[in-house]
């Protein structure tokens, strides 16, 4: 199966709800094209950043939808469609997919803490079934296990599993699937201060999350990754530094809500069980992303 390959800046987007609770349609639409204008290279609805664990199945479905249609062909669009029952995970699949995504994005089963020859079995399975090429994704943190680089590297063989986000912070495990992965399938960082130690060891990108906010900026890091200008991309990586770090300072997407919500782009509002940003953090939070745009 042909695909574009992942590379560069992807944004792990919010889902904007109004005051009453609803999708915020017109912000995600008008989000969109402000990541695109300022140099994002792919789209990831509906994520964890995305707040798709308190999204209906209808919801899921209708976000990565608004995101197709509105990035309208200018960049992929990477469709989070993870479960962790392999049937439901299969149904998403064929549903997000019918919305013209280029890919389909697969956590690692949360909770059911399967073993690795389990993650094989539910990878492989998925990946037969959809009709899109699929990128992994590992994040132990929320999830409660690893994707071992070997088992990533047995996954990478299969012909519609092109990628995987790599959010284990673990330097040795990208270290070993950079090395033993196979032409086309993308490494993508999936922690945002991990970006340039996991490009210098052959990673392609990130998926970012503090990008909701500063797009332009961890663009112009990545691309210096990308072309090889070191100096530039630590520059900019210590001038982003702080909000790299604020932005986790509560449960994403808490923070970089807030931030959109204080630049005026969306309305702040999170779904329960995550709780508003605590006041003490306001201030820690505009200042972070001042700096991180230079002004």
């Amino acid at each position: 199966m042909k695909h574009e390959m992942l590379r560069g800046c992807g944004t792990a987007l919010v889902t904007p709800f109004r005051e009453t609770g609803e999708v915020d349609e017109r912000a995600l639409r008008s989000l969109v094209d402000w990541q695109i204008e300022q140099g994002i290279d792919f789209l990831v609805p509906a994520g964890s950043t995305g707040e798709t664990a308190t999204l209906s199945v209808e919801e899921h479905e209708r976000v990565v939808a608004i995101t197709v249609d509105q990035a309208a062909g200018r960049v992929p669009v990477v469709g989070g469609a993870g479960s962790n029952n392999t049937a439901e995970a299969i149904e998403l699949s064929l549903r997000i997919a019918s919305t013209g995504v280029t890919h389909l994005m697969h956590v690692s089963p949360p909770y059911n803490r399967p073993q690795q020859r389990g993650l094989i079995e539910h990878f492989t399975a998925v990946a037969d079934a959809a009709p899109c090429p699929v990128v992994l994704y590992n994040v132990p943190g929320r999830t409660g296990s690893n994707i071992a680089a070997a088992t990533t590297l047995a996954l990478a063989a299969h012909p519609n599993i092109v990628g995987t986000k790599e959010a284990a912070g673990s330097c040795d495990q990208v270290a070993e699937i950079a090395r033993g992965r196979p032409p086309g399938f993308a490494l993508l960082s999936g922690d945002d201060s991990m970006t340039v130690p996991f490009m210098a060891l052959g990673a392609d990108g990130v998926i970012s999350v503090v990008s909701n906010a500063i797009p332009r900026a961890m663009a112009e890091l990545v691309g210096a990754m990308s072309c090889g200008d070191l100096q530039r991309a630590r520059s900019l990586h210590y001038r982003l530094a702080d909000w790299m770090r604020v932005a986790f300072v509560e449960s994403n997407p808490v923070p970089v809500k807030a931030a959109l919500g204080m630049m005026g782009r969306i309305h702040p509002r999170v779904r329960l069980p995550l709780a508003p940003l605590a006041e003490t953090h306001h201030e820690t939070v505009a200042a972070a992303v001042r700096a991180a745009e230079g002004t």
